[in-house]
């Protein structure tokens, strides 16, 4: 059973009374549909499943009809209609709302439930159609515990391939796997899920802030250094612009600084951090064998495996995942919950030019846990299979 605490999630909510729609949310190859097919096997009867990814034209008239056959699975009794690939339908969310409110007026027993794997036009057409009327449930990249689960893997390859669980049968290719990664997975989120969702006036140098954030995964970059490492850059409104969009389609995003303060913090320099260590192992242009003889790179790796891990987790939730550093001491994750933190310093093997910087953080911000992850410390494959509120008890 794969995304388990989601597929729990769901099954709770099918019992409750028919309030909200459901929405599976999250980046390509993540396992939506393969949750929906687990929820459809529990179910056995009165569900109906359909894709707007299969062959063929499909459009409103399409989605009336999916939603008509969900209508009289649920005259005899509660029934669950699940759409995939919802926002391959023109005009999807007005037609959805259309329906949805006929269904709400008549008190049908109709529960919907819809996936897509564009988060950027998914947001998009539920703040626009659907507001109040909607629960998203976040699907994020395959944890280490799934991955070994499917896949028999080992802790470092986790750590190198990451949780594409598509292109765990091509790891014995290095050169067939980073293509299928760059080609299927990469480049299509990014013509899809971006550019041709949302307006981007430079493409190109989108395209380079996700290598720049793929090859400094781990690291601190201002957004002036960032300038000097790209051409025709603009201004760094333009690049935690590009950011942003590249977080919503679940490549790699820019953590902040904490400071106790929001409008220090989203004025800090980011942190830049890979959603999966695959989108960074397959821009270092080292295979597998050789990614682990360089200690360094191995170390820096390691550590985005746990930011990957902390940064998937915390979605859906009300945990805040950022950095710490002052003074050339630094804290490489800090999670906070409402007013509880926690300190996390990772110790992979790598030098790092900042001390670790867990007493000076603990002196002025009273974390409720501090944690050292490797070496003496946690074990860093515990901590991968760690839930983030488990880091603030």
């Amino acid at each position: 059973m794969y995304h388990r605490p989601v597929f729990d999630q769901i099954q709770k909510r099918l019992q409750e009374p028919r309030c909200f729609l459901q929405i599976l949310a999250g980046p390509r190859q993540t396992g939506k549909t393969t949750l929906a097919q687990q929820i459809l096997e529990s179910r056995l009867k009165s569900t109906h499943y359909s894709s707007a990814d299969d062959p063929g034209l499909k459009g409103t008239v399409w989605l009336e009809q999916q939603w008509e056959i969900g209508r009289r699975l649920s005259r005899s009794s509660q029934a669950l209609l699940i759409l995939d690939e919802i926002q391959k339908i023109p005009d999807w969310s007005e037609t959805v709302k259309l329906l949805w409110d006929e269904d709400t007026q008549q008190k049908s027993r109709l529960q919907v439930m819809l996936l897509g794997s564009s988060p950027l036009l998914m947001q998009k057409g539920l703040s626009e159609s659907l507001a109040g009327r909607f629960e998203i449930l976040p699907v994020t990249h395959w944890s280490l515990a799934e991955m070994q689960a499917a896949f028999s893997w080992s802790l470092d390859q986790f750590i190198f391939y990451g949780g594409y669980p598509g292109a765990a049968a091509l790891i014995t290719d290095h050169d067939r796997w980073a293509n299928y990664i760059l080609n299927s997975l990469v480049e299509t989120s990014i013509a899809r899920d971006i550019l041709l969702m949302t307006r981007v006036d430079k493409p190109a140098l989108l395209k380079r802030v996700f290598e720049l954030g793929c090859g400094y995964s781990g690291q601190i970059l201002s957004y002036q250094k960032m300038t000097g490492q790209l051409q025709d850059a603009g201004n760094t409104t333009t690049l935690a612009h590009y950011l942003d969009l590249l977080e919503n389609a679940g490549l790699i995003c820019g953590l902040s600084k904490y400071s106790g303060q929001l409008v220090r913090q989203r004025a800090s320099s980011p942190k830049l951090q890979v959603f999966n260590t695959a989108l960074a192992s397959v821009h270092s242009r080292l295979n597998f064998l050789e990614a682990r003889q360089d200690s360094a790179g191995w170390g820096r790796l390691t550590e985005s495996a746990i930011g990957a891990h902390l940064a998937n987790r915390i979605r859906g939730t009300s945990i805040r995942l950022y950095y710490w550093n002052e003074r050339n001491h630094e804290v490489d994750f800090v999670l906070a919950k409402g007013a509880q933190l926690a300190a996390i310093e990772v110790k992979s093997g790598r030098r790092k030019e900042s001390l670790p910087g867990l007493s000076l953080f603990a002196r002025q911000f009273k974390p409720v846990k501090k944690w050292l992850v490797g070496s003496d410390g946690l074990a860093i494959e515990e901590c991968l299979r760690m839930e983030p509120e488990e880091f603030l008890r």
